[in-house]
């Protein structure tokens, strides 16, 4: 040690006690006074060594028939075992394995680091167990296995491995050669106390290894819980901040985001506000949740280590996190009133405007049929005024039509937005159409009906009962109001009014009087006999060939001589059903006679 003169000879050298000092502050961890320096006297020797001896028993060593004088006076045996007490006392003694001290000690300590080694090491004693070299080395490559190989090791070679293992530890762990080979190899029994005085500097050498082992783990092990509590602070602030600048941005954008002007335009603004709370708002609130566990796992963990609590920067606190969640739902709450009220007023809106256009239409409909059933009211005013009138509400009526586009159109947005209801009208687009089409059909007929007088009016020779048969014959039979017959509805009429005609001259009668000036099929519904050839036609037969007698003869026949006819009589005689359903309607029953009808009568009715 520096400053401190090397002992060279445990004989002379110690004798002055200087030296003995020296070597006890050292290894005793403290001073022991003042002392005579270079101590001339005898008495100043005795006094500087029993300054050491008085120091050694004050460790709780015994100290037994060695004296100052010995050492003074340099009893090589006595100072042998002073010094082997010192070296027990200050190496030795201090060594401890659970519980176990010194030699005891020592001897479980190397029986573990060597554990992994047998059965090649097998540690009893300090003397035999040592002989080979392989315990030393064991004991080197179990704390420094960097420092050498043990599994090269010539397991034979005894001289070899001691060699290495003197070489090693003098090296690199800087544990001085107190031994030499031939001390274990070239002797029956090594010496116990040397091999433990040796053995215990590797006992001390590891264990200042393991201590700064120890320390460095530990403080390795603060620097980790330190740096993951600043990761997990970090990753807090990084966290809580861009969460709140999502809230804030999310909150300006709908400062000025639109409501929608029209339908779609609302409802896609209303669909994303939905989209917004089923994706990022639910994002957001697992975040909240997962910020607010963070910052809990910071301050456990920080409280764990006894380590001052974690204070995130201003604003970034629990508090201010609930106070931004708190504005975005009142903002939110704001956002889906306006939405929803806005989608509210769009749908009135849409109520209103096929309501107006509806109403409107419906109230044409209604003047125009209004107008119609007026018609022929006024005295002074001819068939053919009627007839200009009535042609007039059918151009009218026509008219109208392509403002069902308009509110079929409306109807379709109504139903788009998914309007069930209109408290504004009570006519949907069919109710409408239906009563439209049956006010054109009216119209028609009205049409049909006053032609017909017309036409009927410029007919002579017919009594106005003939001209009523025969025109509510046409018209019954006019099924589909075109004011034309076709081939099937003009049989119906002439079997209807008595006019019994073969098929061959019926066929022939047909085709003189139908009006297909195109020659269209005779399916076509604009092809068929009008009203004014049937008139003429029919006029002709009463006037050449029908008389009231000729037609009483005929039902007569018909009925068998009976005075009345059955329906079966006239399935007989081969009418059609359209034909017998209309005779039943007007012929009268006959009195007395279920199920039968008096032709005498309506004959006399007819014909006057």
């Amino acid at each position: 040690m520096k400053g401190c003169k090397s002992i060279t000879n445990l004989d002379t050298d110690l004798s002055t006690g200087e030296r003995l000092i020296e070597l006890l502050e050292i290894i005793g961890g403290e001073s022991l006074g003042r002392y005579n320096k270079n101590p001339k006297l005898r008495l100043q020797r005795i006094e500087n060594v029993n300054k050491a001896l008085e120091f050694i028993k004050s460790r709780g060593v015994s100290l037994t028939n060695i004296g100052a004088e010995d050492i003074v006076d340099s009893n090589p045996k006595l100072i042998l075992g002073l010094i082997w007490t010192i070296i027990l006392r200050f190496t030795i003694a201090e060594i401890s394995e659970e519980g176990l001290n010194a030699k005891e000690g020592l001897l479980l300590w190397c029986q573990r680091q060597t554990a992994d080694y047998k059965p090649e090491v097998n540690v009893k004693d300090f003397t035999f167990s040592w002989k080979d070299g392989l315990a030393l080395c064991a004991l080197i490559h179990h704390n420094r296995p960097d420092l050498l190989d043990y599994n090269s090791l010539d397991k034979s070679d005894a001289k070899g491995n001691l060699t290495k293992a003197f070489e090693v530890a003098e090296k690199e762990l800087n544990i001085p050669k107190l031994l030499d080979v031939e001390d274990f190899v070239d002797v029956p029994k090594p010496d116990e106390r040397s091999v433990m005085t040796y053995i215990a500097q590797y006992f001390h050498a590891f264990s200042a290894q393991n201590k700064v082992s120890n320390s460095s783990r530990r403080v390795g092990k603060f620097a980790d819980v330190l740096a993951t509590c600043w990761d997990m602070e970090n990753d807090y602030e990084r966290r809580a901040t861009e969460l709140i600048q999502n809230i804030e941005a999310l909150k300006k954008e709908w400062e000025t985001a639109p409501l929608g002007d029209n339908y779609n335009d609302a409802k896609a603004q209303f669909t994303a506000f939905e989209d917004y709370k089923h994706t990022s708002k639910r994002k957001w609130m697992s975040e909240k949740r997962e910020i607010e566990n963070l910052l809990g796992n910071i301050q456990i963990k920080l409280k764990t280590y006894n380590l001052i609590p974690y204070n995130p920067p201003e604003g970034l606190y629990p508090a201010d996190i609930d106070d931004q969640w708190n504005s975005l739902i009142t903002t939110e709450a704001e956002r889906k009133r306006n939405l929803s009220n806005n989608l509210a007023e769009i749908k009135d809106q849409l109520r209103k405007s096929y309501a107006n256009s509806a109403n409107e239409l419906q109230d044409s409909i209604n003047n125009i049929s209004i107008q119609l059933s007026g018609l022929g009211e006024n005295e002074d005013s001819s068939l053919e005024d009627q007839l200009n009138e009535a042609k007039k509400y059918q151009t009218e009526a026509n008219s109208l039509e392509p403002r069902f586009k308009e509110i079929e159109d409306l109807n379709a947005k109504c139903e788009e937005a998914h309007i069930e209801d209109n408290q504004y009208c009570i006519y949907t687009p069919d109710d409408i159409k239906f009563d439209y089409e049956l006010v054109l059909n009216t119209i028609q007929k009205k049409i049909a009906f006053i032609e017909n007088q017309i036409v009927a009016r410029s007919v002579s020779n017919l009594t106005p009962q003939q001209l009523e048969e025969y025109t509510n014959a046409f018209r019954h039979f006019d099924k589909d109001d075109n004011n034309l017959l076709n081939r099937d509805e003009l049989k119906a009429v002439l079997q209807s009014i008595g006019v019994l005609l073969s098929d061959d001259e019926f066929n022939k009668t047909y085709d003189q009087l139908v009006d297909n000036p195109n020659n269209l099929s005779t399916e076509d519904p604009s092809v068929g006999v009008p009203f004014e050839k049937y008139l003429n036609y029919v006029k002709s037969i009463a006037e050449d060939k029908t008389s009231p007698d000729q037609l009483r003869e005929a039902f007569k026949v018909l009925a068998k001589d009976k005075d009345y006819v059955t329906e079966a009589d006239m399935a007989a005689g081969g009418f059609p059903p359209a034909t017998i359903e209309y005779l039943k309607q007007v012929i009268p029953p006959k009195d007395g006679v279920p199920d039968s009808y008096d032709y005498s009568a309506f004959l006399d009715i007819v014909f006057g």
